[in-house]
This record gives C-alpha cells, structure tokens and sequence, in this order.
C-alpha cells in the first residue's frame, strides 16, 4: 500500500536530489513530498543516506505508532532523533556528535 513520505534535505549533492526528483515532486528545494510504496520508500533512503556525504537529511513516513509517523536521519546534525518510551523526541547536541552518543546520553538523561 503507498503512504505519504517526506523527505527533507539540505546540501546534498546534485545526483541524490536528481534520484529523489524522480519518485517525488519538490515544492520548494530541498523538500520532497510523494506517495510511494514502503520498498520504494527504503529503496530511496537507501540510496539518499548512503550518499548524503557532507549534507543532512530527514525522512518522515507513516507508523503504527503513538505519534502516527516515523523519522530518520543521515548526515551530521545539531538534532537527534531519541526514542523515549515509544515516542521519538529531538534531542538538540551543543556540538555536532554521532548519533551513538547522542543515544547514550539519552540513556542517561532517562535514567
């Protein structure tokens, strides 16, 4: 069944946006919006997230969740997506951290 995805993207390099361009339209740049399939929906991320190189991206698609929807992210970013309980929240890192410490301090943030 095809849901709605959303994938947001900033400094990516020209091939991904192109790929992306292709399943999805883009209402303003960097923004992609669609209806596709979760195998396309992986099959994209796939690609968007091994070759995200120096940018950042976001994936928002449906979930059998609390919140209704589900995130993913690549790149080095100031945010990071932690789960708290079922729900995934924004943790904001004073430095830009790989996502295993982001987690951890998680952890200990709950604990």
């Amino acid at each position: 069944m095809a849901t709605m995805v959303v994938i947001s993207t900033t400094a990516i390099p020209d091939h991904v946006g192109g790929a992306l361009s292709r399943w999805l339209i883009e209402p303003t740049p960097g923004l992609y919006v669609g209806t596709v399939s979760a195998r396309v929906r992986d099959e994209l991320w796939s690609a968007v997230s091994a070759s995200v190189g120096d940018g950042v991206a976001v994936l928002i698609h449906p979930a059998d969740t609390e919140q209704g929807f589900a995130m993913r992210t690549a790149g080095q970013r100031r945010r990071h997506v932690i789960d708290f309980d079922g729900l995934q929240l924004i943790r904001f890192a004073a430095n830009a951290v790989d996502a295993t410490s982001a987690s951890e301090t998680a952890s200990e943030i709950v604990n």
